[in-house]
């Protein structure tokens, strides 16, 4: 977009990249440029300012440091576009202020980090301060010495040079080198930057939503199913039986004071008031600004689930006795009346009896039946919150599921702001 004049009667003025290029080409003397960063189009004129008055009446003082082009405030391709026509890059790690003075016009700005926002073209955003001649003067002679050797030509009173001439030198006194080049550079490429329009895309649900995945493990003892051993299976079969059944045996009730299924059901109804789920697709998610309940619910759970771990703890043997003695009075009759040759194979009288059968019941459940340590585990509740990312929100489905999730929250502004914040692709980085 074509930048629009500035009204030379301002103080305060928006400065756009678009802006700087423009009045960058403007340069008829010399070009000063300070910041934490410089973006593609004011180094593109500076470069083609740079061919027609000479690199050397060009400064240009950077914080060259990948953080600093990872959160948006310059290129590297830029930077190397203004090495190539010449221009020497002044280090001046921490800046974050920026700068710009052409043929003795000058502004102090504040950069837009790219990552965080857009760049803007409306006026009324004044992120810029018109300088004085004083001003231009002294913020040049603290930039760099070819700048301060800039400020000292400019001015005709031997006064007004010596003063500048003694001035310190605040910013970028030293060059950035071919060796910081290029490890910046490689460092890049090794983990590029993210597309800064997607960043913010994001940005614009972060506050609102996460996904969370709740588990709970090792209380579910009630699950745990006992396989009759073979042995004991078929006594009473017929032939044309033996084989085909699978006998299972439930060694807690389901509906026990023992199982977990008050606590499942309690951790379901969490889930459901907090947690809604948006489809297998995407997950669960959380309000955050509910979140802060949601942790005080779990926190309530937890003791909850060490209370019943504390019972099982103390009762469970007993239950197990007890389903052991359930098997064994209900096959005790069957091995009484059709005695296995491994019964009859142990008897010194080659009869069996009640006390026999039992003992050898009980000896075939000892090989599958558990004991109350081997199944009592550690019972826990995870927790796990993950932030929303432009793969997920930017499905075709996301809005109208969380809208159906949260009915009472006005996504459709979000989501406005979502497709607003990534219409603007001068900043995306290229694949």
């Amino acid at each position: 977009m074509e930048a629009k004049p500035m009204n030379d009667g301002e103080l305060f003025c928006h400065l756009s990249s678009a802006r700087i290029a423009e009045l960058i080409r403007t340069a008829e003397g010399a070009v000063c440029y300070a910041g934490p960063g410089i973006q593609q189009e004011p180094a593109k004129a500076i470069a083609e300012v740079a061919s027609r008055i000479g690199p050397e009446l060009v400064t240009v003082s950077l914080d060259f440091d990948e953080r600093v082009m990872r959160m948006g405030y310059g290129d590297i391709a830029a930077v190397q576009s203004l090495r190539e026509a010449g221009v020497l890059i002044n280090s001046s790690p921490g800046l974050r202020s920026a700068l710009i003075i052409v043929d003795g016009e000058g502004y102090t700005f504040t950069p837009t980090p790219l990552y965080l926002e857009a760049e803007t073209a409306t006026d009324s955003a004044r992120n810029a301060l018109r300088l004085s001649p004083e001003q231009v003067a002294e913020a040049l002679a603290r930039l760099s010495p070819a700048a301060k050797a800039i400020a000292i030509a400019r001015t005709n009173d031997p006064v007004e040079k010596t003063r500048i001439a003694n001035l310190p030198v605040e910013v970028g006194g030293i060059q950035v080198d071919e060796v910081q080049f290029k490890q910046v550079d490689e460092n890049l490429k090794q983990a590029p930057p993210v597309r800064f329009d997607l960043a913010r895309q994001v940005r614009v649900f972060e506050p609102y939503l996460q996904y969370v995945e709740l588990s709970l493990t090792g209380a579910a003892i009630q699950r745990h199913r006992l396989a009759i051993p073979a042995s004991i299976q078929k006594l009473g079969v017929s032939k044309d039986l033996e084989g085909r059944l699978r006998t299972t045996f439930d060694l807690i009730e389901k509906g026990g004071k023992l199982s977990s299924k008050p606590l499942e059901n309690a951790l379901n109804k969490i889930r459901k008031n907090f947690t809604p789920s948006l489809g297998k697709d995407h997950g669960r998610v959380v309000l955050k600004s509910a979140k802060p309940i949601l942790i005080e619910r779990l926190e309530a759970f937890r003791k909850q689930l060490e209370e019943h771990q504390q019972q099982v703890g103390a009762e469970l043997q007993k239950h197990l006795d007890e389903s052991r003695q359930t098997i064994v009075d209900y096959y005790l009759p069957r091995v009484m009346e059709a005695p296995p040759d491994a019964l009859l194979g142990q008897s010194l009288s080659g009869q069996a009896t009640e006390n026999g059968a039992r003992q050898w019941l009980n000896a075939e459940l000892d090989r599958v039946f558990p004991s109350a340590e081997s199944l009592i585990q550690v019972m826990r509740l995870e927790e796990r919150y993950k932030d929303v990312t432009f793969e997920t929100l930017n499905r075709e489905d996301f809005l109208q599921l969380v809208k159906e999730a949260f009915s009472g929250v006005d996504w459709d502004k979000a989501y406005a702001e979502f497709r607003a914040a990534g219409e603007d692709g001068s900043d995306a980085q290229k694949d």
